[in-house]
């Protein structure tokens, strides 16, 4: 088992870039991070960075929060399932 104080570490840097993560999607969401172009009549916005990759990665951190929460709790820090087949 890891030692406290690592896991702590790394709890606390985790949140620390969820908190980035929510910052840059409340930024793009308010269209802060929109390059907007135009020529004529028509015009484009395209983001710097896609919305989806920036939303994975704020799942991704939630579940390695999660983890780490329960491996400084004592628990297992992920669940095992089974999964019993049946022929009908």
């Amino acid at each position: 088992m890891r030692q406290r104080e690592i896991i702590q570490a790394e709890l606390t840097q985790t949140r620390e870039r969820l908190a980035l993560y929510l910052k840059r999607e409340a930024d793009m969401l308010d269209k802060n991070g929109v390059q907007s172009y135009g020529i004529g009549s028509r015009n484009l916005q395209h983001y710097s960075t896609a919305l989806k990759d920036i939303q994975d990665m704020i799942e991704k951190l939630r579940a390695r929060i999660r983890e780490l929460e329960a491996e400084l709790a004592g628990r297992s820090a992920r669940r095992a399932l089974g999964v019993v087949p049946h022929d009908w």
